[in-house]
């Protein structure tokens, strides 16, 4: 699940959909309520309501792949960046009987300590849910960690302030406090960028983690590229 809110999955090149896909993956992405793309009603339908409608309409994309004779239901994995990361951490809180493991990535998680530390400004927090400190605890994924049961990887990088790491051992501390089977993977020097434009290494190291990851919680037979 992409990042934003307003963000948007398109049909340009997507290194992550192919690096998945061609280790045997099918992946399912699309723009929930929150994405650009479809009009600015679409975009800001989830002002106040961050964790309702965006998540319907993510379980309604993937009820609609799911349709497919050649995908399992059992076998499904959950994974998102940014507002994706936080779309990852309050699914498997919330509908984690639906995923068999969790990747949520530079995820805000905590919205209190988000306001004060991001550098987005504390503005966002406000516009998006509000300054009332019970909303923000109500819609902050780290309320329900103690929730998730599937394994759970927090990923995160040591030099991001958009989310800044505090977000990411918050999360990790919570889950394993509540017993849950929680890794926590740090990048030093990088930020929030590291998917991205992060250095060359770091970003080849990511994609060895996040395919090890999947390959131990949902291993798959590699598609024969020569197909």
């Amino acid at each position: 699940m992409h990042g934003g809110p307003f963000g948007q999955d398109t049909w340009a090149f997507f290194d992550e959909a192919q690096v998945y896909a061609s280790a045997g993956y099918a992946v399912v992405i699309g723009n929930p309520r929150g994405s650009g793309g479809y009009g600015l009603d679409h975009g800001r339908a989830v002002i106040g309501a961050m964790g309702t409608v965006d998540v319907d309409d993510v379980l309604a994309l993937l009820d609609a792949a799911l349709e497919r004779p050649d995908l399992d239901a059992a076998r499904v994995g959950i994974m998102g960046g940014s507002y994706g990361g936080f779309m990852t951490s309050w699914v498997a809180a919330h509908h984690g009987d639906r995923f068999v493991a969790a990747w949520s990535e530079r995820a805000v998680n905590a919205w209190d300590s988000f306001a004060g530390s991001s550098d987005i400004g504390w503005y966002f927090a406000d516009a998006y849910v509000g300054a009332d400190p019970e909303e923000q605890r109500r819609r902050s994924p780290l309320t329900y960690a103690a929730q998730v049961t599937i394994p759970f990887m927090v990923a995160h990088s040591e030099a991001d302030w958009r989310c800044p790491i505090e977000q990411g051992q918050r999360q990790f501390v919570a889950l394993r406090r509540a017993g849950v089977d929680a890794s926590f993977l740090v990048f030093p020097g990088e930020g929030h960028e590291l998917s991205r434009s992060g250095t060359p290494w770091h970003r080849v190291q990511r994609f060895e983690h996040v395919l090890a990851w999947w390959a131990e919680h949902l291993p798959v037979t590699p598609v024969d590229a020569g197909r």
